[in-house]
C-alpha cells in the first residue's frame, strides 16, 4: 500500500507535471484544428501520447494496494484477475509445480499461434496472466498448505475455477478459507454454476457457447463458434465485475463473502436481449445476420476499393431522405413503393441492388467523408490489422504499445474504461514458470534459508 512518502512523491511529480503542460497548451492552441472527418485524419500520434506518458506512469491504479491470490487454469478465472491487474491490483498466482497447462497450449483447435524464434510462450498464457506474479507451490502438502494459508491471510481476495467438488479436497473453497481470512472475497468461476446436474461439469468456451444458445446467434441451421476465448472473455470480465462489488461490500459493509461466476451465465448476460426477447415472443425472432434482410440505412456496403462501410441510421424517417440524396438517388423518393419504412421493407432487394451499384462508385474513406459531414451513421468496415493502427484507437488509449521482454514492443488492447485520476492498462508481461516465488515468499515472512529449504523438499520452485 502507498507510504507518506510514496504520496509525497507523487504530489511533487504531479507539481512538475502541472507546470509543464503550460507549455504544451500554449503550444497546441496555435495548431490549426482538422476539418476532416476523425476517420481521416491520419496524423502520428506517437508525439501526442508521449506527452501524456509523464502524469499516466505517476498516477496510481484504481485498485493499488488490493492484493488477489490466485489458483485457477486456463482463461475464465486467471482473465478476470488479469483484468484487475490493469487497474493496479497485486496479482500472485499460484501454479503447481507443473505449470498451468494453458503456458502450453500454442493453439486451438485447427487453429496454430507461431509466436516466431524459439520462443516457448503461448499468446493465450500471455493473454490470461499479464500483470501478474507468479509462484510455483504445492499446496497438496502441510507444508505448502502453510505457505499457501499465510498467503490467504495477506489477501483481500481468492480466484479459483477449479470444479465444485474439488475445492474442498484442497482446502480452497470459501468455508475453508472464511476461516483463514474471514473479510477475503472469494471468487469462484465455474462451467455451469453451482447447483444443477451440471454443476461439477468441467468446461470451455465453446460448451458454454453450445447450452447457452449463442452458437446459433450467427447462424440458423448448422451452429457456429464464436472464435476465439469470446466466452470466456466474457466470463472473465463478469467475474472482475463480482469481485469488485464484493470488495465494496466488503468496505460498506464489513464482510467479505463468496461470490461465483459461471460461463452459462455469462453467455445468458451477454445475450440478454436475444434471450428476453425470445422470452416475449415465445420463440426467438433474430437469425443470422442478411443484408437481404435488413433495410438500406442499417446495412453494410462494400465500396469501390473493396473495403466496407456500415450504417446504422435510426430512425429511418429522418436519414431516408438525406440518403438518397448524398447517393443521388432523388427519384426513389417519389417512387410509391419506398414511400415509408413499411413500404420499403417489402421492397429490400430491390433497393439493395440499387445501393449496392452506387456505393461502388467511390472509395470507403470518399464515403465516410461524406456521410460523416452530414450527421449521417457510418463508420468503416475495419480489419484487426487496421484496428491496431486506427488513430481514434491509439488517441484514446484502447490500443497501446507495451514493451514485452522477448517480444519487444507490441501493441495491446487498453483497458476500455478512463479514469481521470488513475491509470490503467498492461503493467508487465506474464510470469516465468516460479519467476517470484522467492520474492512474494519474502514479502510474507520466509527468510532465504527456509526458502532453500522448502526447495530442497520439493515444495516450491
Amino acid at each position: 500500500r502507498p507510504t507518506w512518502g510514496r504520496a509525497i512523491f507523487y504530489s511533487c511529480e504531479k507539481l512538475a507535471y502541472l507546470l509543464g503542460i503550460q507549455l504544451i497548451i500554449l503550444y497546441t492552441a496555435q495548431e490549426p484544428v482538422s476539418n476532416e472527418p476523425a476517420f481521416l485524419v491520419r496524423k502520428d500520434t506517437k508525439t501526442f501520447m508521449e506527452s501524456h506518458a509523464q502524469e499516466e506512469n505517476i498516477q496510481p491504479g484504481p485498485l493499488e494496494g488490493i492484493r488477489i491470490v490466485e489458483y485457477a487454469i486456463w482463461h475464465a478465472g486467471p482473465g478476470a484477475s488479469a483484468i484487475l491487474g490493469d487497474m493496479g491490483a497485486e496479482i500472485i498466482k499460484i501454479e503447481s509445480l507443473q505449470g498451468d497447462p494453458e503456458r502450453m497450449q500454442k493453439g486451438l483447435g485447427g487453429l496454430k499461434f507461431d509466436l516466431g524464434g524459439n520462443s516457448e510462450r503461448s499468446f493465450l498464457f500471455e493473454l490470461s496472466n499479464r500483470n501478474k506474479k507468479g509462484i510455483c507451490l504445492d499446496i497438496k502438502t502441510e507444508k505448502g498448505r502453510a505457505v499457501f494459508h499465510r498467503l490467504v491471510e495477506s489477501a483481500d481476495v481468492f480466484l479459483t475455477n477449479l470444479r465444485n467438488s474439488t475445492k474442498p479436497k484442497l482446502g480452497i473453497d470459501y468455508p475453508s478459507l472464511a476461516k483463514i481470512n474471514p473479510k477475503i472475497v472469494h471468487a469462484s468461476v465455474s462451467g455451469f454454476g453451482t447447483k444443477g446436474p451440471m454443476r461439477d461439469i468441467g468446461a470451455f468456451d465453446p460448451m458454454g457457447q453450445a447450452v447457452s444458445g449463442m452458437m446459433f446467434l450467427t447462424s440458423d441451421d448448422e451452429p457456429v463458434l464464436l472464435q476465439t476465448v469470446i466466452l470466456d472473455q466474457m466470463t472473465s470480465i463478469a467475474a472482475s465485475h463480482a469481485i469488485v462489488s464484493g470488495l465494496l461490500v466488503r468496505e460498506r459493509q464489513g464482510i467479505g463473502q463468496e461470490v461465483h461466476v459461471s460461463l452459462y451465465s455469462s453467455a445468458l448476460w451477454l445475450t440478454h436481449a436475444n434471450l428476453l426477447v425470445t422470452s416475449l415472443m415465445k420463440k426467438n425472432p433474430i437469425g443470422r445476420w442478411d443484408r437481404l434482410g435488413s433495410t438500406p440505412l442499417r446495412n453494410c456496403y462494400r465500396c469501390k476499393d473493396g473495403e466496407w462501410i456500415m450504417g446504422t441510421n435510426q430512425p429511418e424517417s429522418k436519414f431516408w431522405e438525406m440518403f438518397c440524396r448524398l447517393t443521388e438517388q432523388p427519384q426513389l423518393l417519389e417512387d410509391t413503393r419506398f414511400k415509408d419504412e413499411g413500404s420499403r421493407s417489402k421492397h429490400i432487394p430491390e433497393l439493395m441492388a440499387v445501393f449496392d451499384e452506387v456505393l461502388l462508385t467511390k472509395t470507403r474513406d470518399q464515403w465516410i467523408a461524406l456521410f460523416q459531414e452530414n450527421g449521417m451513421m457510418f463508420a468503416p468496415v475495419q480489419k484487426l490489422e487496421e484496428v491496431l493502427d486506427d488513430p481514434q484507437a491509439l488517441l484514446n488509449h484502447y490500443v497501446e504499445d507495451f514493451d514485452h521482454p522477448e517480444f519487444g514492443t507490441v501493441k495491446v488492447p487498453g483497458f476500455p474504461v478512463s479514469f481521470s485520476a488513475n491509470r490503467t492498462g498492461t503493467r508487465t508481461a506474464a510470469p516465468l514458470l516460479g519467476e517470484h516465488t522467492d520474492s512474494v515468499l519474502q514479502d510474507i515472512g520466509y527468510s532465504p534459508p527456509e526458502i532453500e529449504k522448502l526447495k530442497d523438499e520439493g515444495i516450491i520452485n
